[in-house]
């Protein structure tokens, strides 16, 4: 009677035990139930990110992270980020999803989730009027600098070293915005950045003397929209949202708004399924 007593225990327990267990929420709950969506975006990054007259940020990014708060239902929290801390403020729990162009490299993957591309950009060689840089060959031998830690920085930081030029040299900056100042002022002779960002920084009037000085043979540089990459069910949304994004004409509508005329980047690799 003792055993038959203990086997039954035993099945109640084990029949109950999926009654009892606590059902956890994702990230993708917490922001639907917490009312507002906290994006990382860079906003010294034109046309991607920026601030207008009034201080109010502004940019490709910035309409993103509205679009995607406004399908969740929820509020879009603008929280400006600079370029080497998009990682940082996600990991400690600052931001939702970061919305500021950060391309999905294998190493970064270690830490943070990336969606399918949202963007993607080709880079040239921004200089100045005088330095003699027609072209990425003619780098060689010119002080050049770029924002730490950035796609275009690092692949521009591994041909200076691999051209061995005693007369070259590359030095990394905390921002674009420093970036642009050290060119103008003269600290460096030329940079690398995405084919956007030159258009927009020449068009702006706000450095004299910029240019474009030719392509840079750069990969083409696909970036995602991220969170925590054991967020599962927030990732698959961002998936989704741009995906949706793309069949309903928003991405092409946001790509004429700040950026203009011209093909629109092809977001897939060809020859992959993404």
């Amino acid at each position: 009677m003792i055993r038959k007593l203990a086997l039954a225990g035993l099945a109640f327990a084990v029949m109950a035990a999926p009654l009892t267990t606590p059902a956890f929420a994702d990230k993708l709950d917490d922001i639907i139930a917490s009312g507002k969506l906290r994006c990382a975006v860079v906003l010294d990054f034109p046309p991607m990110g920026s601030r207008d007259e009034n201080n109010e940020p502004i940019g490709y990014d910035v309409d993103v992270c509205n679009d995607l708060a406004g399908v969740l239902g929820v509020e879009a929290e603008i929280v400006e980020t600079p370029f080497p801390d998009r990682i940082p403020a996600l990991v400690s729990g600052r931001v939702d999803v970061g919305v500021a162009s950060t391309s999905d490299t294998l190493e970064r993957a270690k830490t943070v989730g990336f969606s399918i591309p949202y963007f993607a950009f080709t880079n040239v060689v921004l200089t100045r009027e005088g330095t003699g840089i027609d072209s990425y060959e003619s780098l060689k031998g010119h002080k050049v600098g770029s924002v730490a830690g950035v796609f275009e920085g690092i692949a521009l930081e591994a041909s200076v070293n691999e051209w061995n030029d005693p007369d070259g040299s590359f030095r990394s900056y905390q921002s674009q915005a420093d970036v642009f100042l050290a060119l103008a002022q003269g600290q460096i002779d030329a940079t690398v950045v995405t084919s956007t960002v030159a258009s927009a920084t020449v068009k702006s009037g706000a450095y004299d003397g910029l240019k474009v000085g030719g392509d840079a043979p750069y990969l083409v540089d696909y970036v995602g929209l991220i969170t925590l990459r054991n967020e599962y069910g927030l990732l698959n949304y961002l998936n989704l949202f741009v995906n949706q994004q793309i069949r309903t004409g928003r991405y092409e509508e946001l790509y004429r708004k700040w950026i203009g005329e011209g093909e629109l980047p092809n977001l897939t690799v060809p020859g992959v399924y993404y």
